[in-house]
């Protein structure tokens, strides 16, 4: 593996992360091929910890990227200049291998794995994912120094992409070839068990917090105070929004839309959830979406809505309009309120869908304009 990653580029960093005597290291070490440098620790603190202790020693040797395979055989290092192009057209973007799953011996569990971390990735960034979980990567070394990473071992590979998302870093895919020898002659340092509970409390984790509307913290950007986002306020919400996610128009529009339209469903005490992980998973502004479901709330718009669902399931307005009629016997209205949400409820997100498109390009004008 590393004599054939030699013969594509001439620099190559080997982290023997607390193997055992005999070795391949002992190997290099004996035969100390020009180019190769290699960095042995006593212990084995898992792969993360391997990619950050290459990702220093490549900076320290004056290079701005690393492309990292997995020792285990599986990536082909006639793959790297694939990444090239992408790395040429996007310097700052980590560029993620994909791998061919239509070759020989991929085991189950590697298609289940792809597929699940990508939903969760999907969920949590809003973004598609091509495989959340290959190690055949060019990472950005800026990106890697940048970022507040906690885990150390295979769950570092999904914290890392989704990190970068929420930090405006760019995520491309190449595609790579990729080799799984027989079930017998399969060697893994994946612990089944460890290593699947540490994913899923990770995923739990970044799930939770890819909820809250709060911004994240963007790489590049200078920290500035954010400014508070109001209905009160709609021109200066709309251009924070604009500023901090660079979203268009659009997309901001149609997080409105989207908050509204579930503003007036009623899912009672779970609005938000529902709000937060269907903005997220279409990649719209969470806390758009938010705020415009606030236009929604009691009593106007449920009222509209129960008043509605009325006329449709009897054909005549519901005349006794009070605070029993349209509030307390709002539960045993469900139904009332459901249907009528589902006609009201469109016709409203459409209008402040545009309503928003329409503030947003003026907004993003008069940004463009003062820069």
């Amino acid at each position: 593996m590393v004599l054939r990653a030699l013969t594509v580029h001439d620099r190559v960093l080997v982290i023997d992360d607390g193997t055992t005597e005999g070795s391949v290291s002992d190997a290099l070490a004996g035969l100390a091929p020009p180019g190769v440098r290699l960095l042995r620790r006593p212990e084995n603190r898992g792969k993360g910890t391997a990619i950050l202790v290459a990702s220093r020693e490549a900076r320290a040797m004056g290079m701005t990227h690393i492309i990292t395979l997995d020792a285990d055989g599986q990536h082909d290092p006639a793959d790297i200049p694939r990444f090239l192009p992408v790395l040429q057209a996007h310097p700052e973007a980590i560029v993620v291998g994909r791998r061919d799953f239509r070759t020989a011996n991929v085991p189950f569990a590697s298609r289940f794995g792809r597929a699940f971390s990508n939903f969760w990735f999907r969920v949590q960034t809003g973004m598609p994912a091509g495989d959340t979980q290959c190690g055949f990567r060019a990472y950005p070394l800026a990106v890697l120094e940048a970022l507040s990473l906690r885990e150390t071992g295979f769950a570092f590979e999904v914290e890392v992409l989704v990190t970068a998302a929420w930090s405006g870093v760019d995520i491309q895919t190449v595609d790579i070839s990729v080799h799984y020898p027989p079930a017998a002659e399969r060697i893994s340092h994946f612990r089944a068990v460890v290593d699947n509970v540490r994913l899923s409390i990770l995923n739990t984790r970044l799930t939770l917090r890819s909820m809250l509307p709060w911004p994240h913290r963007r790489i590049g950007t200078a920290a500035s105070a954010r400014l508070p986002l109001s209905l009160a306020h709609p021109w200066r919400s709309v251009r924070v929004l604009l500023s901090e996610t660079g979203c268009s128009p659009a997309r901001l529009a149609a997080a409105g839309a989207l908050g509204v339209f579930l503003g007036t469903v009623p899912l009672i005490a779970c609005h938000t959830l529902v709000i937060l992980v269907i903005a997220g998973y279409f990649g719209l502004n969470r806390a758009a979406a938010i705020l415009t479901s606030q236009l929604c709330i009691p009593p106007l718009v449920p009222a509209l809505c129960i008043e509605t669902g009325y006329l449709l399931r009897h054909g005549d307005w519901l005349r006794e309009i009070s605070l029993r009629t349209l509030g307390y016997q709002g539960l045993e209205r469900l139904w009332e309120w459901l249907l009528g949400s589902l006609l009201v409820g469109p016709v409203l997100a459409m209008a402040v869908g545009l309503v928003v498109y329409l503030m947003a390009v003026g907004a993003k004008a008069g940004l463009r304009a003062a820069e």
